[in-house]
């Protein structure tokens, strides 16, 4: 038989669900503070994208690299020796020539006719010359025919005399003083003569000596034009490498436009761009090593640009070393220029963060190298790929040296 149950009452029901509610709300409370009190996971590092050094004691080589070109030491431009225009351009870039070979012919008409007309001035000269010549011996000849006659002319007039005074007082006094007149004017004429063909042989020198002065003159003049012409074929003036012809078959030139270059290929230096950030420690006199991707040269610092350019300083490297065949002016070089050598020092392969002398924070791995702890290190000089350590590692730690920049914000994180 059932027994009727009496009816719950509506109050008691509504007071279970109002005590449900709050706890459920509490326990969400709950749950909620918890989860803000607890700390974020650690992220993950994959380690086929670390790059990850081993912290090491020993000798440090300091050193700064810079990329830059094979550059001649001697060099020398061939220019336009006039004004003209280029006909020919027998040999090209990159053929071995001696100061003989002909690079480029120019033409100019102008000078080649002065040429001529000098040369011609030298023939007519050359004849005028010899005309004089003719014309002076004929005088001198003439002088001394005139000297002979009177010569003789006195001669006889001596013997005449001579012969008067042996007959001295049987002939008349006059003959007798006339023959003695005779005599002196003949002895004077034949004086004056004989000093006339001394001056006229002074003047005979005098004006052979003018004309063959004339005549040198001519033949220097037609010489320098003839040279002229002949330096219209360029030549190259040196041993080496024509490394560039800056004309073309047909262009106008003018006097002094740069036609050619020549480079000495033995003689060869390194000029390496160093950004101005490494410039600093930089001297002359430190070793170089130039690597031509076909060898590596020995060399040193010879010459540091005083002022920057577009960010970089040119640093000149005499080559010390055998060349390799392969080096060739303007070829392509990468150097590194040996600042110092540091003793018992701990270093690390250089982080892709920091700079030197400056406190960062890197991650450290744990023994099992599951994890990395972040660690405030002090670093110290720097090098291309490595940098001392001053404080907070130890010989044997490792640490990432690849960018964590995205992990700043973690003391720890895990490797896998």
């Amino acid at each position: 038989m059932d027994i009727k149950r009496p009816p719950k009452s509506k109050l008691k029901k509504t007071l279970r669900i109002v005590i449900m509610i709050v706890v459920g709300v509490a326990a969400i409370g709950g749950i909620t503070y918890g989860l803000t009190k607890l700390k974020p996971a650690a992220p993950t590092l994959d380690r086929s994208t670390a790059v990850i050094d081993t912290v090491k004691r020993g000798e440090m080589v300091r050193d700064v690299r810079g990329n830059g070109t094979l550059v001649p030491e001697v060099t020398r431009w061939v220019p336009a020796p006039a004004e003209g225009r280029v006909e020919t351009i027998p040999v090209q870039a990159g053929v071995e020539v001696n100061p003989a070979t002909v690079i480029a012919e120019l033409s100019n008409p102008q000078m080649e006719q002065q040429a001529t007309d000098a040369e011609f001035q030298v023939k007519a000269a050359e004849a005028d010359e010899e005309n004089l010549r003719v014309k002076l011996e004929s005088d001198a000849m003439t002088q001394k025919a005139a000297i002979a006659t009177i010569n003789a002319q006195y001669s006889q007039a001596k013997l005449q005399l001579d012969a008067d005074e042996k007959l001295a007082g049987f002939i008349p006094e006059l003959q007798l003083k006339i023959s003695r007149v005779a005599v002196q004017d003949l002895a004077n004429r034949l004086k004056v003569e004989q000093e006339r063909l001394a001056v006229t042989s002074k003047s005979t020198k005098a004006q052979l000596n003018a004309a063959s002065s004339r005549l040198q003159q001519l033949r220097v003049m037609a010489k320098l034009r003839r040279d002229q012409v002949d330096a219209l074929k360029v030549r190259a003036g040196t041993s080496g490498v024509l490394q560039q012809v800056s004309v073309q078959v047909g262009q106008q030139v003018t006097p002094g436009l740069n036609i050619a270059r020549v480079a000495d290929p033995a003689s060869l230096k390194a000029v390496l761009r160093v950004a101005e950030t490494q410039i600093k420690d930089v001297r002359i006199g430190q070793p170089v090593l130039v690597d031509t991707r076909n060898g590596i040269i020995q060399g040193t610092v010879s010459r540091i640009d005083p002022a920057a350019r577009e960010g970089t300083f040119e640093v000149d490297a005499s080559l010390v070393g055998p060349l390799p065949p392969s080096a060739r002016p303007d070829l392509s070089v990468d150097g590194t220029i040996e600042l110092e050598r540091l003793k018992d020092v701990l270093k690390v392969g250089r982080p892709a963060f920091g700079q030197a002398n400056q406190t960062v924070g890197m991650f450290v791995l744990t023994p099992d190298g599951s994890e990395a702890e972040r660690r405030t290190v002090r670093l110290g000089r720097n090098s291309v790929s490595t940098v001392e350590i001053v404080d907070g590692l130890k010989e044997g730690d490792q640490v990432i040296i690849s960018d964590t920049s995205a992990l700043d914000s973690y003391n720890r994180i895990r490797i896998r």
